[in-house]
């Protein structure tokens, strides 16, 4: 937990090397890649998406270093609009 995003995921690729079809680690995106990701997981029907600073470790909780991003059409977000 304490190592920065890019080696946690070094290090879970080695441990996936043998993996079993169907678990796969991606990669990361870069870029101006944001809008057009986050508009093909709508399109895709994913709840929305989580960009992560790359250079951080990992915490417990909200953070400031990781931005949850929702698709608002999602039934998930219907649940949250229902409990309000």
């Amino acid at each position: 937990r304490k190592l920065p995003l890019t080696m946690r995921k070094t290090n879970l690729s080695r441990l996936l090397a043998r993996r079993v079809d169907g678990i796969f680690l991606s990669d990361f995106e870069q870029g101006e890649i944001g809008p057009d990701l986050f508009r093909h997981a709508c399109l895709m029907g994913l709840e929305g998406l989580v960009s992560k600073h790359k250079y951080r470790p990992y915490r417990a909780g909200r953070s400031p270093h990781w931005i949850k991003v929702k698709n608002r059409k999602h039934p998930a977000m219907n649940r949250v609009m229902d409990s309000v």
